[in-house]
């Protein structure tokens, strides 16, 4: 492990947790005005699955240097913690692999032997973009492989790969020559053919539209939490928000769906670059990421 690539990571999966926790209290009705109005809930904020998870990709990147996927089945299952949200199949899998499943025969079984196409991979990803900044290509092959333990289907796979690649950009040189147009024209062609690319087509046709809301019709916004639904909505809110990530926040939250997951999508890609970093305050209203983490390395 290096002191540099466990930085980076550590700063995406801050940004991800505040996107997740802030993101995750505007599911509640009682804050819904408060989102109109761009005023933030009472702290503190609860993250969900989306960061529980996030930290055992951080955690098994610190121990091996790259994706184990045995490792990262592990830590899954044992830092599972049924109250974050997550969605009951994938709850149920990572119950039976504490039990002692194989998380070979039990990802691949899921809805019927399609494997889950839900938004799970990509959620979590981010951080691994950034262990790998300035390397899409290395960050696609290690997100693919991260997805297989829970998620095998073709779209959750290129979800994954997908914000990956993007996070693995933004962290390029602390992101200080990224564009937006630069962003996606650099992840599309590292996306396998499916319908996640097409998502993405259709955002860098649509990155000079300034209506979050229009984009989202045509996008979708997790709505249906799978990752095709999810992703290309993301991306393209990351990418207009480069640098800024309150702006894309708001942006990304505005338009309801899947709120902790699309802005932790957000806020770990924006967050993989220095200058994208989350406001102090959002942090410290944030709870803490968890004990078992591994300490940073001097």
């Amino acid at each position: 492990m290096t002191a540099d690539r466990f930085h980076r990571a550590l700063a995406s999966l801050r940004g991800l947790a505040v996107g997740d926790a802030l993101g995750s209290q505007f599911f509640v009705p009682a804050n819904l005005p408060a989102l109109k109005r761009r005023d933030l809930p009472p702290a503190p904020w609860q993250w969900t699955d989306d960061t529980e998870m996030a930290c055992s990709v951080v955690a098994v990147l610190a121990a091996h240097g790259r994706v184990d996927q045995d490792a990262l089945a592990r830590s899954f299952a044992e830092h599972h913690d049924f109250d974050r949200g997550y969605g009951p199949a994938v709850g149920r899998m990572l119950r039976l692999i504490r039990e002692g499943g194989d998380w070979r025969e039990l990802a691949a079984a899921l809805f019927k032997g399609q494997g889950s196409w839900g938004n799970g991979a990509a959620m979590r990803i981010a951080p691994l973009g950034a262990w790998y900044a300035g390397d899409p290509e290395q960050a696609t092959h290690q997100a693919e492989i991260s997805a297989y333990p829970t998620h095998q289907h073709r779209e959750a796979v290129a979800g994954a790969m997908a914000v990956a690649a993007a996070a693995a950009v933004a962290a390029e040189a602390d992101g200080a020559a990224v564009t937006r147009e630069r962003l996606l024209d650099e992840v599309i062609p590292l996306v396998p053919r499916s319908a996640v690319q097409a998502g993405l087509r259709r955002a860098r046709d649509m990155l000079d539209y300034d209506d979050a809301t229009t984009v989202a019709a045509v996008l979708g916004c997790g709505r249906r939490t799978s990752a095709h639904d999810t992703v290309p909505f993301a991306l393209w809110s990351a990418a207009r928000h480069l640098g800024d990530y309150t702006g894309g926040f708001w942006t990304t939250a505005s338009v309801g769906g899947d709120v902790d997951t699309t802005c932790a999508i957000v806020g770990g890609v924006i967050a993989a670059a220095g200058r994208g970093a989350p406001p102090a305050a959002w942090e410290e209203a944030t709870e803490a990421l968890p004990g078992w983490l591994p300490a940073a390395p001097d």
